[in-house]
């Protein structure tokens, strides 16, 4: 045995420095390249935002309509990408076809082994038009349809619903699914983001980083905790015709129950967070509005069952992922598609440090303490 200390889980282990994002504690905010993440949300579109975490400062209108222009024309999916999801099952995990189709894209890219900063920029705004075709596909394939090709009037927002249901969606709904994907965009040193750097600090290429990444992502503990969600409401049971009232009783109770058998209910607390998830009250919000939109109040009593019992028994708060399930299943996402949309968010935050890393990199290998068998001899023959 050793006496050195463990920190399981890398915890409180400061690894590097970065630029790009940051949890001011004063604030409990999330920044982004030092602006709060909720102001972003509130007044930006989804490609601004994108720029802002490559590029470090604000888009000017005019560096932000060249961009645009970029994206609308790089949003058509991929036929050797839809060739190569084609060939995976219909119930393999929509994570299995993100993770594919990054790799396809990487390995048909024209700069693949090029790691300037010009063309590591290009491949990050390539990926991030080419993602959402991916992910609208592969959620109408496992339904039986078709694809639908990308609408060029339409923003990377409107346009990434419009991909996916075939007809463009509300406003308000385009402006709560903008909004999410503002809030997931970037998290600082998260596993994923960590696994991203990792790879790069290895000299490999930026799609590798980013499959990487998606590996890391599909992990209950990290990025399908907002699957994870749903499935407890589906356990509870969703019932249309029941009042707020009665759902949040029915949920309290079963949180209460499932505390007292020491289940692990996903949704709930942060690492980063002391005093609850900086993103929530912003995704709520935008929660709220889909509810009043789609007349679903008794999801908002099971929301609310939860989060009294949890907050009672625990005093944890909710996190990120706890509002964004829901908004996504009332937005007509199958639950398997929700973390596949967050790594179309945080294609942006990945892609930035990806670059970041590799601006200054240093190779990432750390330590281990043995604990094994001292060394031993072969038994005699």
């Amino acid at each position: 045995m050793t006496d050195t200390e463990i920190k399981k889980g890398l915890a409180g282990v400061v690894v590097d420095t970065t630029a790009i994002s940051k949890v001011n504690p004063e604030t409990n905010s999330l920044l982004y390249r030092g602006y709060p993440v909720q102001d972003l949300a509130a007044h930006l579109p989804f490609e601004a935002v994108a720029l802002l975490l490559w590029t470090g400062e604000l888009p000017t209108e005019s560096e932000l309509k060249e961009f645009q222009e970029f994206e609308r024309g790089h949003r058509t999916l991929d036929p050797k990408v839809k060739q190569a999801v084609d060939l995976l099952p219909i119930d393999c995990h929509p994570m299995d076809v993100g993770r594919t189709a990054v790799s396809v894209l990487g390995a048909n890219h024209p700069k693949a082994e090029d790691s300037s900063p010009e063309a590591e920029l290009e491949k990050a705004k390539a990926l991030f038009a080419a993602f959402p075709a991916v992910v609208a596909y592969d959620q109408r394939r496992r339904r039986g349809q078709d694809v639908v090709e990308p609408n060029p009037e339409l923003d990377y927002s409107a346009n990434f619903l419009w991909m996916t249901f075939g007809e463009e969606q509300p406003e308000e709904v385009v402006d709560a699914f903008r909004v999410s994907m503002v809030l997931y965009a970037e998290h600082s040193f998260n596993a994923s983001t960590f696994t991203a750097r990792v790879i790069t600090s290895t000299l490999s290429d930026l799609h590798s980083a980013v499959t990487g990444a998606i590996g890391a992502l599909k992990g209950p503990l990290h990025g399908g905790a907002n699957e994870a969600v749903m499935h407890t409401f589906d356990e509870i049971g969703i019932r249309k015709e029941e009042s707020r009232e009665d759902a949040a009783a029915r949920s309290k109770a079963w949180m209460e129950d499932a505390l007292a058998q020491k289940k692990k209910v996903m949704g709930f607390g942060h690492r980063v967070y002391k005093n609850g998830d900086s993103r929530v009250p912003t995704m709520k919000a935008a929660l709220d509005r889909m509810i009043e939109h789609y007349g679903r109040h008794e999801l908002l009593g099971l929301y609310d069952g939860l989060e009294q019992a949890m907050d009672e028994a625990k005093r944890i708060k909710p996190n990120l992922d706890y509002p964004a399930g829901p908004t996504y299943h009332l937005m007509g996402f199958d639950t398997e598609m929700f973390t596949p949309i967050f790594i179309a968010a945080r294609i942006t935050g990945w892609t930035a440090h990806i670059m970041e890393q590799r601006a200054a990199n240093a190779l990432i290998r750390p330590l281990s303490a043995y604990d094994g068998p001292d060394q031993r001899e072969l038994p005699a023959a």
